[in-house]
């Protein structure tokens, strides 16, 4: 079953890969990456999922994996736990093959611990400076000159 959730995304195409980040919600796609913006929807039947995927550019840079700047992409694929893995092509240009792999990004919660003290700093309580004279020398530095 394809989760509600944060997703890390590796894609690729014969003419480049990448990843980016996407939020799966109710039926809707969202994320980006560097360059690119993903918006969409997608059904889910058990194991099976079907989509549609906007791919945009945000910021000059690499080159799309597709070629065009802008692309809608139909893809198909199955989850097995957290990972899940589609396949498709993008209408702009179908004969160029997309496949991506997509896994579920739990987030833990952090826990609390009521028994955790603050500690104030005493800045009294830290070493003082110690003068030139009486540091030590890394073995690197020159000789230092006498003293007048």
């Amino acid at each position: 079953m394809l989760r509600d959730g944060k997703y890390a995304a590796w894609f690729r195409t014969p003419l480049g890969q990448g990843t980016g980040l996407v939020e799966l919600v109710d039926g809707r796609i969202s994320g980006r990456d560097s360059f690119f913006t993903y918006g969409g929807s997608y059904q889910v039947d058990q194991q099976h999922f079907n989509g549609v995927l906007t791919v945009k550019r945000h910021t000059e840079g690499n080159p799309s994996a597709f070629g065009p700047n802008e692309v809608e992409v139909g893809l198909s694929g199955v989850c097995n736990g957290a990972v899940a893995t589609c396949s498709g092509t993008a209408r702009e240009v179908p004969e160029i093959k997309f496949e991506a792999t997509l896994i579920y990004s739990q987030e833990e919660a952090v826990a609390v611990d009521s028994k955790c003290a603050i500690v104030k700093l005493n800045a009294d309580k830290l070493p003082k400076a110690l003068d030139n004279r009486s540091r030590p020398r890394p073995p690197f530095a020159p000789p230092r000159p006498p003293a007048s």
